[in-house]
């Protein structure tokens, strides 16, 4: 494989990081109604840091993206495998950016947020959104509901595009046979 068909060390970096806390971020809330009560609290506290620590590093991804220029796609795939390459690409991203910031909503129209203030991993001071945190009751609850609601939906549109992402390179390298893993693989 020519080295320029590769990704970049620090973009291949950048997609392992985010992938893997996006992953244990799901696992984390998903088992959060099976944890004692007194390990809730700290659960989703755990996965507010790790959605800001993944909105953190999407932006880094993006802002690497767009000073480096990705490899190619192969001359191999069709017009149309290529087209849904981007586009699911350019979804992938809008959601790794809408999840933590919708999130992030959601927690600040929480009616107990002022009473219980965000960490970073229990150690770096974060603040609520203040526009959110300063609307009247009725609406924040209001709100509170439509971001969780939006927090939500776009997590399983992310399920089912990741599916078809993964589905997509298992299928370029092992029915294709293109070194589609290689690319992102150190």
């Amino acid at each position: 494989m020519l080295p320029h068909a590769r990704y970049t060390k620090t973009a291949m970096l950048l997609h392992w990081l985010i992938a893997a806390l996006m992953a244990v971020n799901i696992a984390l809330i998903l088992a959060v109604d099976h944890f004692p009560d007194d390990w809730v609290r700290p659960a989703v506290d755990t996965h507010k840091s790790i959605g800001i620590t993944v909105l953190g590093l999407v932006i880094l991804r993006l802002l690497w993206r767009f000073t480096h220029r990705p490899p190619a796609m192969p001359l191999s795939y069709g017009r149309l495998e290529s087209f849904a390459a981007h586009a699911a690409h350019g979804t992938l991203y809008a959601l790794m950016i809408l999840l933590p910031l919708s999130g992030w909503m959601h927690d600040s129209a929480w009616k107990d947020a002022a009473a219980h203030p965000m960490h970073l991993f229990a150690l770096v001071p974060w603040p609520r959104i203040g526009w959110i945190m300063n609307i009247e009751p009725a609406t924040k609850e209001m709100l509170h509901d439509k971001f969780g609601a939006l927090h939500i939906w776009a997590g399983y549109i992310l399920y089912g595009l990741f599916a078809l992402h993964v589905a997509g390179a298992l299928k370029h390298q092992f029915i294709d046979k293109e070194p589609e893993l290689q690319r992102m693989l150190p």
